[in-house]
């Protein structure tokens, strides 16, 4: 299939049973691989140096980079973040941890008791990190805030992956919907809301792609397997090529699972983004082609793994120039004057936020 193809399918998953008026505006990235290299190269050595520490400014160095470069209609993003924050927040996750371990070592009951209590934050620390990345990120000098809740982000990320797991995925498509909606309807542009309705029935249209194949190349491995095992006990095959049967199967299962997420992923997306309105007025807009979402991130893999890791400045720009040109925003109206009438309500919420519990917990 040809990038025009790829193109013109995620065209039309755009554009099915929509009539969105507004003229549409692309986002667009600016970056470029080779720029991006040095940021990433300098950041690398440095986080190795200094034992990870300096982790904590090299993931604002990337984010500032990459939402500098992001653009719609002439203007970037910004990121506001201080290393420090991310720093404490990180220390405090690594605290944690080493206290669970060594509770677990010295009072089993009590590190198991802890474990649990661990894992019932975890969605408060996913709301905390999501609430904290939307406060530190601002366009025309308008920040974005999150109000979600805990019992929101427990629904949207824990009970979903129950779901979805218990169901054999059959229910991916419920469970993603509660993810995207809690993200999405927390969000806010200012003092403007955001809001996201994705159908039920559109979110499973991506799904039934991706669950024939992934039956389809389970029952290829499984045929491959017996053949494997047959051959084996009648021929005795040599030892050289049963030490690579392993390997083999880690491949097989692999793409198995790899292409059937990227395709019903990048399907999700088109269908969540273009079920997204700004202000109950300006509709976004994705039409990112399945396959070709699903061919740059398996390429880009493959090329970080055989280049040990130098390609990945490369890989991430390339990813993040593809997503940027397939998605938009409709507008109706003037853009200028609609964001003349937006308040800023993050910029003193976020300063005040970050004052007192301003921390990015990296979940």
């Amino acid at each position: 299939m040809t990038s025009i193809q790829w193109g013109r399918e995620g065209q039309a998953e755009a554009a099915a049973d929509r009539n969105v008026p507004g003229a549409l505006e692309r986002f667009s990235f600016k970056g470029q691989a080779g720029e991006y290299f040095g940021i990433w190269i300098v950041n690398v050595l440095l986080t190795i140096i200094t034992l990870g520490i300096y982790s904590a400014w090299a993931k604002v160095r990337r984010q500032r980079y990459f939402y500098g470069n992001t653009y719609l209609a002439g203007s970037s993003f910004e990121y506001h973040a201080k290393p420090k924050q991310i720093l404490i927040g990180r220390i405090i996750v690594i605290v944690i941890l080493i206290v669970y371990n060594v509770l677990l070592n010295l009072f089993p009951i009590v590190g198991l008791l802890f474990a649990l209590g661990f894992f019932l934050a975890i969605p408060w620390f996913i709301m905390r990190g999501l609430r904290f990345n939307a406060r530190v990120t601002s366009y025309r000098n308008v920040r974005l805030n999150f109000n979600g809740s805990y019992w929101g982000a427990f629904r949207a990320f824990i009970l979903s992956s129950v779901v979805a797991g218990l169901s054999l995925g059959i229910l991916a498509p419920f469970a993603s919907r509660w993810s995207w909606c809690y993200l999405l309807d927390n969000l806010t542009y200012g003092d403007r809301p955001i809001s996201s309705n994705p159908r039920i029935g559109d979110l499973y249209k991506p799904w039934w792609l991706s669950a024939i194949l992934t039956v389809v190349g389970l029952a290829v491995i499984v045929f491959v397997v017996a053949a494997i095992g047959s051959a084996y006990g009648a021929f005795e095959a040599p030892g050289s090529i049963m030490s690579v049967v392993p390997l083999g199967l880690l491949v097989g299962l692999f793409l198995v699972y790899s292409l059937p997420v990227l395709l019903y992923k990048a399907g999700v997306r088109n269908v969540v983004l273009n079920a997204t309105v700004l202000d109950h007025r300006h509709c976004f807009m994705s039409e990112v082609g399945r396959w070709r979402y699903a061919w740059i991130a398996i390429t880009n893999f493959l090329a970080t793994i055989f280049t040990l890791g130098l390609a990945r400045p490369w890989a991430a720009v390339r990813m993040a120039r593809y997503l940027a040109d397939h998605t938009g925003l409709h507008v109706v109206g003037s853009l200028d004057n609609y964001l003349s009438t937006v308040r800023d309500t993050g910029s003193a919420v976020g300063a005040e936020f970050m004052d007192i519990e301003g921390f990015d917990f990296g979940f």
